[in-house]
């Protein structure tokens, strides 16, 4: 590894300083889980870095506050912070499902939500989480404050809409409304420490048995999570109907543009959409009803 300078700013202000600055090459950091194999693999991924900034004291980016607007978490709150809050996993239980997947007990400690988008990685578990709940990320820099949909944030592999010298500050995740439930799955080869070979999060509101609003997410089956919008198909049909499964279950694989890779084929990964596009369904309407 070459030489690199290391900075720990105590303000949103003077972390956008030190990222916009011209004359070096730097890198936010959080949780570092991914930085830091990053820079020691491959630095050239990540533009050679010359300064890592360390968010992780930014009061701002260590916010977890849950009140009738919703769930706002910054950007720098571990994993392990928030399935382990209840007050959190009642109302979001498909981010209990998503964060305690993420590696092991280890990196959940360091690891954060924020950090898993801005990685913008399509295998990452919390991203269809954050899409399928309607999440919006705050971004500060140095021409002000912005706001983006979770599902407009990644651009590319390793890529996000973050410019030069802005950092994401938090996510704001809206309260859900009367019987809404919400759940993430994942196929893996192994039990501990692997990669989505297909991850799903689904978030559903209903009105009896009537699905009255829908929103699907996919990972590890194209360039970036993707937005399964056709989902809306089953808007105003029956959820106890195995046909507004199946409708479902159809749209995700017809979303999904995944690549056949030593871990799985095209077709099996487009299986696995279906099948767990139907398994979400289920486990959020349970939860819908109190389960």
């Amino acid at each position: 590894m070459k030489w690199i300078d290391y900075a720990s700013p105590n303000s949103i202000k003077e972390a956008v300083s030190l990222l916009s600055s011209k004359n070096t090459v730097s890198r936010a950091m959080a949780g570092g889980t991914d930085l830091i194999v990053q820079l020691r693999a491959a630095p050239e991924r990540i533009g050679n870095p010359d300064l890592v900034v360390d968010i992780k004291n930014i009061p701002e980016l260590n916010e977890v506050t849950l009140n009738s607007k919703g769930l706002t978490l910054g950007s720098a709150v571990p994993m392990y912070k928030i399935y382990n809050d209840t007050s959190i996993t009642n109302l979001f239980p498909a981010l209990q499902d998503s964060t305690s997947l993420v590696g092991g007990i280890q990196i959940q400690g360091r690891a954060s939500v924020g950090g898993n988008i801005c990685n913008s990685a399509p295998s990452g578990d919390t991203i269809p989480t954050l899409i399928s709940l309607n999440s919006t990320c705050k971004i500060d820099g140095p021409n002000g404050s912005r706001n983006i949909k979770a599902e407009d944030f990644c651009t590319g592999p390793g890529k996000t809409v973050l410019e030069n010298g802005e950092i994401l500050v938090s996510i704001h995740i809206p309260a859900p409304g009367k019987q809404s439930g919400n759940s993430y799955l994942r196929f893996i080869p192994r039990n501990e420490m692997d990669i989505a070979v297909v991850g799903v999060g689904t978030s559903i509101s209903l009105d009896g048995d009537i699905v009255k609003s829908v929103k699907i997410a996919l990972a590890s089956v194209g360039p970036t999570p993707i937005l399964v919008t056709d989902a809306e198909k089953i808007i105003g049909k029956s959820i106890e109907d195995e046909e507004t499964l199946k409708i479902a279950g159809e749209a995700s694989k017809n979303a999904a543009t995944p690549i056949t890779d030593m871990r799985g084929t095209i077709e099996f990964r487009k299986h696995l959409c279906d099948v767990l596009t139907r398994r979400t369904l289920k486990i959020a309407k349970e939860r819908a009803g109190g389960n």
